[in-house]
């Protein structure tokens, strides 16, 4: 088979985050290192991690095409055979209008497919159904998508219970933070009243500015750090991870952090509840919620408090979670995936 090219569909932004592009960029690593040639059309300004990400992948960055006759003309000109979508915005006919022009064409869901008609779908969350679909779905864990830095970091078992009197707390929500979770959970964190060295991770100015005004207490220290492709290292040397329940899940389950999750945005919600409810992560509920002014607010955030409490005084819970998530991502679903799309292409060129 002649040299395999590849396109990645989908947008980053401060305010639409960086999830698309991080599960992107990760199936882009594997076609890489399987020879092929990728390009990346979408739109990543204001995200200036996203941006060098790219760069130093050697994967090209060109202006995303956002009509089905302009996706056509986009894989002609650069002569695709395949084009990956990831987006919630596109216009869900942009699938079969690539498929009509030859090109292979893979859709990441998550749950809804948005009518697309493509020859692949892929929905790499935890216990993803499997819905009529015109195409071969990919459903699961099984089929996480990871960067080359999470896979090389994941440990050869799950991390044994640790003790210690000031745990390590690692705090993350997305490369750019785009729903401002970050002061709502650190006032969680702090108010526990447990001691802890908490890392922040901050994508936007206007965040750090508004945790620079919190008063950590007694044995409570609070770091904030940039956008890093440091981040697995920072994982793996934390006690207890807070984080998103984006597509950083299954980075931090394959990584076996200990970890508790804050459900920020819709579309994360049926997943979210999936692995909460298998033992995977531990929940600290949902952003609104937490935010909220008044009674119901102060309740959910007390809620919160008292499950990162129960987190840092028992070792045993942090254990039990990593080894649940450790067991469940494996790392090596990119592999599958591209494997299914090379078979897509194959089948093509014996048909053809």
């Amino acid at each position: 088979m002649n040299t395999v090219r590849v396109g990645l569909r989908c947008d980053a932004g401060p305010r639409r985050g960086v999830g698309h592009l991080v599960r992107s960029l990760a199936l882009g690593e594997e076609f890489l290192a399987r020879g092929a040639r990728v390009e990346m059309f979408g739109s990543v300004d204001g995200v200036g991690w996203a941006a060098a990400q790219l760069a130093a992948r050697g994967i090209p960055l060109h202006p995303g095409p956002a009509t089905p006759a302009e996706l056509v003309e986009t894989a002609r000109r650069h002569q695709l055979d395949v084009m990956v979508l990831d987006s919630y915005e596109l216009d869900p006919a942009g699938a079969g209008a690539l498929r009509a022009a030859g090109v292979r064409t893979v859709a990441i869901i998550d749950g809804d497919s948005r009518g697309q008609d493509a020859d692949l779908y892929l929905d790499q969350n935890f216990g993803a159904a499997t819905p009529e679909l015109p195409g071969r779905l990919l459903a699961g864990t099984t089929y996480a998508l990871l960067r080359d830095s999470v896979v090389t970091a994941r440990p050869p078992a799950p991390p044994a219970p640790t003790v210690s009197g000031r745990p390590r707390v690692l705090a993350f929500f997305g490369g750019t933070d785009a729903v401002g979770a970050a002061p709502v959970l650190t006032r969680v964190l702090l108010s526990t009243g447990h001691p802890m060295e908490l890392t922040v991770v901050v994508g936007r100015p206007e965040i750090e500015a508004e945790l620079e005004d919190l008063a950590p207490g007694r044995n409570q220290f609070v770091r904030t750090v940039p956008p890093t492709d440091e981040l697995p290292t920072l994982i793996r040397a934390a006690d207890l991870v807070v984080s998103a329940a984006g597509t950083s899940t299954w980075e931090l389950c394959c990584l076996g952090a200990p970890t508790a999750l804050v459900c920020v945005v819709d579309n994360q919600r049926e997943s979210y509840h999936r692995v909460v409810r298998h033992g995977l992560v531990a929940g600290l509920g949902e952003l609104p919620e937490l935010a909220a002014v008044g009674l119901p607010g102060r309740t959910a955030r007390a809620a919160a408090a008292r499950t990162v409490h129960g987190l840092l005084a028992s070792p045993e819970r942090r254990a039990a979670l990593a080894a649940r998530g450790w067991a469940t991502v494996d790392g090596l679903g990119r592999g599958r995936v591209v494997d299914a799309v090379l078979d897509t292409l194959r089948g093509a060129a014996v048909t053809g």
